[in-house]
């Protein structure tokens, strides 16, 4: 029999009965990214967790979403060589292909795949960047140009789209839209841009419009998040021009903080614990927020200098810092994985051996995901680290790498940065030609 208190979380998650090992789109069942499956391994074993299959898949960002035993990737296949410049930063109309694949999640095999035709413009011209959300018989999926598509789980077939250049009269931003949509009851919530149409809420199963608000010259990267405050539910909104709280259901604007970033640079995800909500952006640093019962919010502490090398606090770029018993865990613009104080923002130590670098590297990436009393890091280089992270340093536990690092940055070294999913007492991860499935179960 469900416990009243998991209804009353699948309700306000507005998804079916989640089953714990199941890993539905951005940050997990949850949205906090944290793991929550027991008989986890506590190090791996001699040679490295087993790889239980591999699938080939094309190029992409995106992170894999797991639900029901079948996981869902999108990638991206150039259909013109010639179109595809070898400067990740160079615009144009680059010819290619989205695709949204289905896999069994048992043995790796392709259930069924949809694709469509997408010409590129943006910089950073891989692959779409958002997970897919799955959420009971309807999975939605984003991509980098603003494609929205409904579709059914079972075959792929589309229940409805739009186009986010089409709904908002806008263009796609520099780096793709990549802000993950979030169900909220019967709403799809989305970044989209434009004036007034920042965030836009869809009905999720006609796909019709309920609402739309906010204007801001880029809508910025960060996906939307939905924070319980004070007794209410507060959708959290930040795009490059400010940190905004509406009111989930009917969009209204409860309160906003200027906040001015530069290049247009809020990606990772703004948290909350307690009364302090906590953003990140590369190169304008940290900013916390002391949430009240009624009334604009306090900036308790913010990053007074702009810049990705003379840095204070954490300048995150695609890492979004995890918050455990009032610090904070993450890697800066660089590499450096820091530890600070939630309350005041005081660094108490840093180290590049999370993000296995061995000197400051520019968006040097490893994302963290909490499990129990330790951590899983999975770093850009391919590395999969058990560890565990307090006030008084790093302690590795177990280090194995899973997955070779075969995309490329703006300076060609090799990396991947995509957003690991963890279900079935494994962890999915993706690279530009792969997605495997490794086992982390104790037996």
């Amino acid at each position: 029999m469900k416990t009243p208190l998991l209804i009353l979380t699948a309700v306000l998650l507005g998804t079916a009965f989640v089953k714990a090992d199941d890993w539905p789109g951005w940050f997990g069942p949850q949205r906090d990214g944290v793991w929550r499956e027991k008989d986890i391994i506590s190090k791996f074993p001699t040679g490295g967790p087993k790889i239980l299959w591999r699938t080939s898949i094309n190029r992409g960002y995106a992170g894999p979403a797991v639900a029901g035993g079948r996981v869902f990737i999108m990638d991206r296949k150039v259909t013109d060589p010639a179109g595809n410049p070898s400067n990740p930063f160079a615009r144009g109309q680059i010819p290619g292909n989205e695709r949204l694949v289905c896999i069994d999640a048992e043995g790796g095999k392709v259930l069924w795949e949809k694709d469509y035709d997408c010409p590129y413009s943006v910089s950073y011209a891989a692959g779409p960047r958002a997970t897919p959300l799955i959420d009971k018989d309807r999975v939605y999926t984003l991509g980098a140009e603003g494609n929205l598509i409904c579709r059914k789980v079972s075959d792929g077939a589309q229940i409805w789209a739009r186009d986010f250049n089409e709904v908002a009269g806008t263009k796609t931003p520099t780096w793709g839209f990549s802000a993950t949509p979030m169900i909220h009851g019967q709403l799809l919530i989305c970044l989209a841009g434009g004036d007034g149409s920042i965030a836009i809420a869809f009905d999720k199963i006609s796909g019709r419009e309920k609402w739309r608000a906010l204007s801001a010259k880029e809508p910025g990267y960060a996906p939307p998040v939905i924070v319980n405050h004070g007794g209410r539910q507060l959708l959290i909104i930040w795009h490059p021009e400010a940190a905004n709280a509406l009111d989930p259901v009917t969009g209204k604007l409860i309160w906003t903080v200027p906040w001015k970033l530069r290049s247009g640079l809020s990606v990772s995800t703004p948290q909350l614990v307690g009364d302090i909500l906590y953003f990140s952006s590369f190169y304008n640093g940290s900013m916390a927020l002391g949430l009240k019962a009624q009334g604009q919010p306090e900036i308790l502490w913010r990053t007074a200098k702009e810049s990705e090398k003379r840095t204070e606090h954490l300048h995150g770029i695609m890492n979004t810092a995890v918050i455990a018993g009032g610090h904070l865990y993450g890697a800066c613009s660089y590499g450096e994985f820091r530890c600070l104080e939630l309350k005041s923002g005081k660094r108490l130590w840093e180290s590049l051996a999370p993000v296995g670098l061995k000197k400051p590297t520019r968006w040097g990436t490893v994302f963290v995901t909490p499990h129990e009393e330790r951590y899983f890091l999975f770093s850009e280089n391919g590395d999969l680290a058990i560890a565990e992270l307090s006030p008084k340093g790093y302690r590795e536990i177990s280090r194995a790498h899973i997955i070779e690092p075969n995309g490329l940055d703006m300076r060609q070294r090799k990396i991947v940065w995509s957003h690991p999913a963890y279900a079935m007492r494994s962890c999915f991860v993706r690279n530009d030609t792969e997605l495997i499935r490794v086992s982390l179960a104790t037996q």
